[in-house]
């Protein structure tokens, strides 16, 4: 069976650009989002990379550590990373994981075979602080990611957390969230003294800060 929803992230062990990590240890407390690409100095890669790098206060304005991964060696990702800072103007301040004997690839599902039987696809894991995993993403080599989808579903999940909401289609901070259909009419009086709108008994709108 694959990595699902709700599962915990498996734990692992490995060096990494800024030293040996224990995953669990490393990322205890935060949220992480972990992903990975296929290899070292390739193009859609390094601007994904380097999109990371620039990105770094968001990322940490919610809590959230970055963590890349490729089936290349340390010093081949520190050659590599000089030509991301250098072509994308930026400085690159996350670990990335060397996974030469493609261990972790192959524990969290990373390599598909109908795309590489050696190099990993792009993957995206959000993992929350109880280092259960809260999201997943897959995209084929060829395309990069979009990093304005990978914010907004992080301050999805993280607003959803807080306030026991859910979010519409194409949500985004700061805009109307959804009560939950499991919370009656009476508890949603008291959750939310703000008032909301019911569209219908089950379609409710709220607003929270």
């Amino acid at each position: 069976m694959g990595l699902r929803i709700g599962d915990t992230a498996p734990n692992f062990e490995i060096d990494t650009t800024e030293g040996k990590i224990n995953f669990h240890d490393w990322a205890k407390g935060s949220w992480v989002f972990f992903f990975s690409h296929p290899a070292d100095y390739t193009p859609v890669c390094t601007t994904e990379m380097g999109r990371t790098a620039q990105l770094a206060e968001q990322f940490a304005a919610r809590g959230v550590k970055p963590l890349g991964l490729s089936t290349d060696t340390v010093e081949e990702h520190k050659g590599w990373m000089n030509d991301v800072n250098e072509t994308q103007n930026t400085t690159v301040g996350f670990p990335i994981v060397a996974d030469k004997d493609k261990k972790v690839a192959e524990l969290y599902e990373m390599i598909h075979p109908g795309e590489s039987t050696t190099a990993a696809v792009r993957s995206v894991f959000i993992i929350d602080p109880n280092q259960k995993i809260r999201l997943t993403m897959t995209y084929p080599m060829s395309v990069g990611r979009n990093f304005a989808e990978i914010l907004r579903v992080i301050d999805a999940l993280q607003t959803g957390d807080k306030h026991g909401v859910a979010t519409p289609a194409d949500w985004e901070l700061g805009g109307d969230v959804i009560i939950p259909p499991s919370v009656s009419m009476e508890e949603a009086e008291k959750k939310f003294p703000q008032g909301f709108k019911t569209v219908k008994p089950y379609l409710r709108y709220t607003t929270v800060k």
